[in-house]
């Protein structure tokens, strides 16, 4: 895709959501299958099912995937397309660029050994390295509309609400 067929795209888009708000709204679903004899979920992606299970802190095998890193992959998937789509509209060439994700978590938590440690990431961190010619005022505001606008940043930065439901069958 070129920056210019990418940007006449996501024009139309714009368009339409301003005439159309309600066009803008999408609800995305997925659902995995638990198995229990394996302490495993299958979840179908686009790539593939992959298969997440316990990590090893946690007693897993460490042979399936870890929840917690496919967050941090999500993280970093969004703010690597939405660093590139913020590039191309800044008109701002990116030769390499490479982000990684990090984030503590404290295993007593989840595996309620201490009531008072947290259960979830904390102190979450992102670290762009970045080959391109932009000044440094640039390359600011590239980096805080990367997190202005990833969409999967702002979910982990403000507060959500999530509700759970039961259904039996």
């Amino acid at each position: 895709m070129t920056p210019e067929s990418i940007r006449e795209k996501q024009n139309k888009l714009k368009e339409q959501y301003r005439g159309q708000p309600e066009t803008a709204v999408h609800t995305m679903s997925v659902t995995g299958v638990v198995s229990q004899s394996t302490y495993t979920i299958k979840l179908p992606t686009h790539a593939g099912d992959v298969e997440a299970g316990l990590h090893q802190a946690a007693g897993g095998s460490g042979t399936h995937a870890c929840s917690g890193d496919m967050l941090l992959e999500a993280l970093i998937g969004c703010a690597g397309v939405t660093l590139s789509a913020v590039a191309t509209a800044m008109r701002i060439s990116i030769t390499k660029a490479e982000i990684t994700a990090t984030g503590d978590l404290d295993f007593r938590g989840t595996m309620g050994v201490n009531p008072d440690a947290s259960v979830g990431f904390g102190n979450l961190r992102l670290q762009f390295d970045l080959d391109t010619d932009a000044s440094p005022d640039s390359l600011d505001k590239l980096i805080s509309l990367t997190e202005k606008y990833c969409v999967i940043y702002q979910t982990l930065s403000v507060q959500n609400t999530i509700t759970t439901s039961t259904g039996t069958r």
